[in-house]
């Protein structure tokens, strides 16, 4: 019988979540989902994009993933081993003066998820007919793997994940 794993679990969980806030409570839109196995290095990886139903212009994601020591150290039961996933959230939105939109988010990031590690990084397409607009994509990594223990933080991670956006869209608007 099929034992699904620690990234099988967490996967599952997340989705729910952010479905029922999708499907149930029209709170958002999920925009984007991919489910990959990369089978070059035999990792697992899931993403899942999402936009609040009233707003466009702020995508939050939600990231896991799990290499293959990971998943060979759970489904090969090995002593000492503690599977997990690393998960990444992150943020992309359009901004029109770094010098002032990046300490703002940053301020509303670290207000919502303190004492993690963000990066920001400020993007544009290049094109010399027209100004291209810059977009900010701001990571969270959080600083160890989650697992089946942090499965009751799943609905509060989810939440304060949608929280996010919302706050970044009043103070960026």
């Amino acid at each position: 019988m099929f034992d699904p794993t620690v990234f099988d679990n967490l996967k599952v969980a997340l989705e729910n979540e952010l479905y029922d806030m999708d499907n149930l409570d029209q709170r958002i839109r999920i925009t984007g989902r991919v489910d990959r196995m990369e089978l070059a290095v035999m990792s697992r990886l899931f993403r899942i994009q999402f936009q609040l139903t009233d707003d466009d212009l702020i995508t939050g994601e939600i990231e896991l993933a799990a290499s293959l020591q990971e998943l060979a150290s759970e489904i090969l039961e090995q002593k000492g081993a503690e599977p997990g996933c690393v998960l990444t959230i992150r943020y992309i939105m359009p901004i029109s003066n770094p010098d002032k939109n990046c300490p703002q988010i940053q301020q509303v990031i670290e207000k919502i998820w303190p004492n993690q590690t963000l990066t920001q990084t400020i993007s544009y397409v290049y094109d010399p007919r027209k100004l291209s607009p810059m977009l900010s994509t701001t990571e969270i990594l959080f600083p160890r793997k989650i697992n089946e223990e942090q499965m009751s933080d799943i609905p509060e991670l989810a939440l304060y994940a949608v929280q996010t956006v919302q706050e970044l869209r009043d103070q960026i608007k």
